[in-house]
């Protein structure tokens, strides 16, 4: 495999113009696909330094660790980069919801053969009482 840049143990992320990569968040013990976010170089870094999921927020423009308001936490577990180097999958342990909407995950809508939503999971907790403004 020599000269395949694919095959190389050399990590050379390739962030987009943003400065960002797309990190989607995965339960280690099922498999299930928990959220999509984005970080940058610093996020990654710091996830990997603290063991606590930290990603990148577009609309505010800060740094957020996953549950460091709601206290639900994702403890990574290992980090794997896609083959040319543009998304990260974090293998995490995820400790309540995942999404802040109250849902174990944030794929919690199918879509249904007339083109509607139809939901497939049910919260597991009230967002309100977790967000509550202080």
């Amino acid at each position: 495999m020599a000269g395949n840049a694919e095959m190389d143990t050399q990590l050379k992320l390739k962030f987009d113009a943003n400065g960002l990569i797309t990190a989607i968040a995965v339960d280690v013990d099922n498999g299930d696909v928990l959220m999509v976010a984005f970080m940058n170089e610093a996020a990654l870094q710091k996830t990997m330094q603290t063991g606590k999921a930290t990603y990148w927020s577009r609309s505010r423009q800060k740094f957020w660790v996953k549950g460091e308001e709601s206290g639900h936490v994702q403890t990574v577990q290992q980090i794997l980069i896609d083959c040319d180097q543009d998304a990260v999958i974090l293998k995490v342990k995820q400790h309540g919801a995942a999404c802040h909407n109250g849902f174990r995950t944030c794929f919690y809508r199918a879509i249904t053969a007339d083109g509607n939503l139809e939901f497939v999971q049910k919260q597991i907790v009230d967002p309100a009482a977790i967000y509550a403004k202080k």
